[in-house]
Formats: C-alpha cells, sequence, structure tokens
C-alpha cells in the first residue's frame, strides 16, 4: 500500500509519461493484463488511457488492471490511469519513506 506522500512523488513522476496501453470498445481483455505486468516490470510506471468508445467505466477498468497486474493504482485522472508496480529486476524509482 502507497502512502500519500509515494503516490503524491509517483504523480510528479508520471506526468511526463505517455499512455503505452489504450483500453477501447473490447475492455480489459486477459491477454492486455498480461502485457501491463510485463511492461510494469520494465518501467514500474505507466499510463494507460482508456478511450470514448470503452463500454466498461473507468474507474471499473482501473480496478481491474490493477488487481490483474497487481500493481498499485496511483491515480485516474480524465480518461487516464497511471499504475505502479516495484520491479524484481529492473528497479529503477527509490519511493520516498
Amino acid at each position: 500500500m502507497l502512502t500519500g506522500k509515494q503516490k503524491r512523488y509517483l504523480r510528479a513522476k508520471a506526468h511526463h509519461l505517455d499512455p503505452i496501453f489504450q483500453v477501447g470498445k473490447g475492455g480489459v481483455t486477459e491477454n492486455m493484463v498480461k502485457q501491463i505486468d510485463i511492461a510494469l516490470e520494465a518501467r514500474e510506471l505507466i499510463k494507460v488511457s482508456v478511450l470514448q468508445n470503452c463500454e466498461e467505466d473507468k474507474d471499473n477498468v482501473a480496478g481491474r488492471l490493477s488487481k490483474g497486474a497487481k500493481a498499485e493504482l496511483v491515480q485516474v485522472i480524465g480518461n487516464t490511469i497511471v499504475l505502479y508496480k516495484e520491479s524484481k529486476e529492473n528497479k529503477q524509482l527509490q519511493l520516498p519513506r
């Protein structure tokens, strides 16, 4: 579980990132969750964009993605979801205490 200070730090780091995944009409798929898990292992912090034609609620999408990839949900802002998961092999971010 992330503290408020850690979430603030991660939000600042994520500000400059571009979304690398898009959730569209098909919604959240098992393959998408696997790909996001792989991307989180490589990058630790990613953005996911929820498209206008997505039939699911963006908060529901965020919950399913974070639960499926076992990641921390940092923020849902507009149609963008920010996810964080500490990398086992490729640690890049040092979270504040």
